[in-house]
């Protein structure tokens, strides 16, 4: 067999998925990709316009992944706490990779990222956010 192989797969979730930070909810979306790349955890990525955006600052953080292109890093913060280096983008995307542009993920074991369940979307809808 000959060239590379991309063992990046990106899907659409169908799950309606929310980020959340110190319980506040920093990404609230019905249109989430995920990501499944090796033997990494599957990645759900949010469109940015689902993000609220004033609780990340971008750093100088910068890395390169041959198949999906180089990533920023965002810091996300609620109130007097941060998570440094907690979201990334890829914002100059490859081309197998260009359903990712102008989407953010967040790590895991950082900020809580899950599926919502239809109790809690009654609860806290989606015009809750700041944005």
């Amino acid at each position: 067999m000959t060239g590379n192989v991309n063992p990046v797969h990106i899907k659409a979730n169908l799950n309606h998925m929310r980020a959340v930070f110190q319980g506040r909810v920093i990404a609230d979306t019905n249109h989430a990709l995920t990501v499944l790349e090796g033997d990494y955890p599957p990645a759900h990525y949010f469109p940015r316009e689902d993000v609220d955006m004033s609780c990340l600052s971008q750093t100088d953080r910068r890395t390169r992944c041959p198949y999906k292109g180089e990533a920023a890093y965002f810091t996300v913060s609620v109130d007097d706490q941060t998570a440094e280096n907690a979201a990334w983008s890829y914002e100059s995307t490859l081309h197998d990779a260009l359903a990712l542009r102008n989407y953010i993920a967040f790590y895991p074991d950082r900020i809580q990222v899950s599926p919502v369940s239809p109790g809690e979307e009654a609860s806290e809808p989606r015009s809750a956010l700041p944005y």
